[in-house]
């Protein structure tokens, strides 16, 4: 596998998504296979890609064979090819469940996944912040059709709110990377992380709110405190493939602040070195906490998931108040954890909602049909989700407690770690008590008749294959943990990333190792 192969990730869903427009009035089968083909294909790639990453530093592809800092340049490091390859598992279990009848419910729900998965890929291996702007209107037009997709005043009314948060976030995107670009004359990732070295004192302040404008649209990308509001509403209106699908898009926003603010903005970027870390963590923490009230306030399911997402996302960024190789590893695994568990949940959601006489409301009903299936895979979820053994959300929290063992206020993180995975586990068993144990002891009570149809089995099977993937993460901990230390340690080296992308004979003095590292 040669580095050609680095742009695949990108052009293929292009490729397929393109053909699927020009079979929408095909039936419903080819569709399937062409759009589920598509996304095993990239599967596939994605494990090839890890694999050559993994044998080496970084590799840069030029399109058009124009130089760096000059074309467009995509970039293959393990960080960069473990969120494809993350990518690439989650979409093919959803778009196995998607072929369950989601799909049909319009026209173009194949074609929008895979230009989302396009977007997606190339937020990830691009290696320019104007490309990155680019790749993100790629994923807000996408998630955008997926969010309406087979329609509803609810739907319509929660998509005018996700664009017009996005459609400000975008923006103050163009303001940031216009400022950046007067300031340094360029907006390549590398050639960044060698200007803002020796950027001239009378032009810091304006590098300094550009770089905080960027971390403004990230925040608003992972809902990250107070700019979260957004995905409750967005999250719970959308079908259950596409919610499952959008547990990527926060792992972008945070993926960007790791990419940008140790690479542009790291320790050796002079008066705008580590701008960014003072904001991360009290952000973060006012996260947990409202993500974790959300859960225990939630009246209903979707309701529940969403805010288990946010406090998902809160614990995941607690860790990045020091971008250290330990914290790195630390957020990798979970993130790697919370996307597919909270996937999992989406799909075990709507196979309960669409069974139960009152939909998702949190109130005892008539039990459904099959509920010691559901009733176990919505626990297996909920678990994974909450941080209870032995799943990897069990895991992943006692890295993240490891790693901020000894940061600035660890005490603080400690503490909303733990009181706020008991309001969650609270939340869940709540949930889970009113949904199947309730609906057993209080049937001779209930009124109104109860919704017997069968729970489909591919569906059900394929949230049990993204929860199958969070017990693989548990069972092989210490060799995915090796992976993760030997990814963190190459994410930090920018001289590595350096010399990939402008070459061996780049004047940049960077450090060839982070300082203060320890593996």
């Amino acid at each position: 596998m040669n580095n050609a192969w680095i742009v695949a990730p990108v052009l293929l869903p292009a490729i397929a998504a393109a053909l699927l427009i020009m079979l929408r009035r095909t039936s419903p089968a080819v569709r399937r296979i062409v759009s589920i083909g598509a996304t095993s294909a990239l599967l596939m790639i994605a494990i090839g890609l890890y694999w050559l990453a993994s044998d080496g530093g970084p590799r840069a592809y030029f399109l058009g064979a124009w130089e760096a800092p000059f074309g467009i340049v995509i970039v293959l490091d393990r960080l960069s090819a473990t969120m494809v390859l993350l990518t690439a598992a989650l979409a093919f279990f959803v778009s196995i469940y998607a072929a369950t009848g989601w799909d049909v419910r319009g026209n173009h729900f194949h074609s929008l996944f895979q230009f989302q998965l396009m977007g997606i890929n190339g937020a990830f291996l691009t290696g320019d912040v104007f490309n990155l702007f680019v790749f993100f209107e790629v994923m807000l037009i996408a998630s955008y059709g997926l969010m309406l997709h087979a329609g509803g005043p609810r739907r319509i009314t929660a998509g005018f709110q996700y664009v017009t948060i996005n459609l400000i976030g975008s923006a103050l995107f163009l303001v940031a990377v216009s400022l950046m670009y007067n300031v340094t004359g360029t907006l390549n990732m590398a050639d960044l992380a060698v200007k803002t070295q020796t950027i001239a004192p009378e032009n810091a302040a304006l590098l300094k709110v550009s770089a905080l404008l960027l971390f403004l649209v990230f925040a608003i990308k992972a809902a990250l405190a107070p700019l979260h509001w957004w995905l409750p509403t967005a999250y719970s209106a959308a079908s259950a493939p596409a919610a499952a699908l959008f547990a990527i898009m926060t792992k972008v926003g945070a993926y960007c602040i790791i990419r940008v603010y140790t690479l542009a903005f790291g320790p050796d970027a002079g008066p705008v070195a580590n701008i960014v870390e003072p904001w991360i963590m009290p952000a973060a923490l006012v996260t947990l906490v409202v993500g974790a009230i959300g859960v225990l306030a939630s009246r209903s399911l979707s309701g529940l998931i969403v805010f288990a997402v946010i406090w998902s996302t809160g614990t995941l960024l607690s860790v990045f108040g020091s971008f250290d190789q330990r914290s790195l590893s630390a957020a990798l695994y979970y993130a790697v954890h919370s996307t597919f568990a909270a996937a999992a949940l989406f799909l075990i959601m709507d196979q309960i909602v669409r069974r139960r006489a009152n939909g998702g409301r949190l109130s005892s009903c008539p039990p459904v049909a099959q509920a010691t299936l559901l009733g176990s895979a919505f626990f297996l979820a909920a678990i994974a989700m909450s941080g209870m053994p032995p799943l990897s959300g069990f895991i992943g929290k006692l890295l993240i407690l490891d790693a901020t063992r000894t940061a600035f206020g660890g005490a603080w993180i400690w503490a909303l770690i733990l009181v706020t995975s008991l309001f969650v586990i609270i939340g869940f068993s709540r949930a889970g008590s009113l949904l199947f144990w309730r609906a057993e002891q209080d049937i001779a009570t209930q009124e109104g008749p109860s919704v017997r149809n069968s729970a489909s089995l591919v569906g059900v099977a394929a949230a049990l294959g993204l929860i199958a993937m969070t017990a693989a993460l548990a069972a092989f901990a210490g060799p995915v943990m090796k992976e993760f230390n030997m990814t963190a340690s190459q994410t930090l080296d920018r001289a590595g990333y350096v010399r990939a992308v402008l070459g061996p004979d780049a004047k940049a003095t960077l450090a060839a190792n982070r300082p203060g590292s320890s593996p």
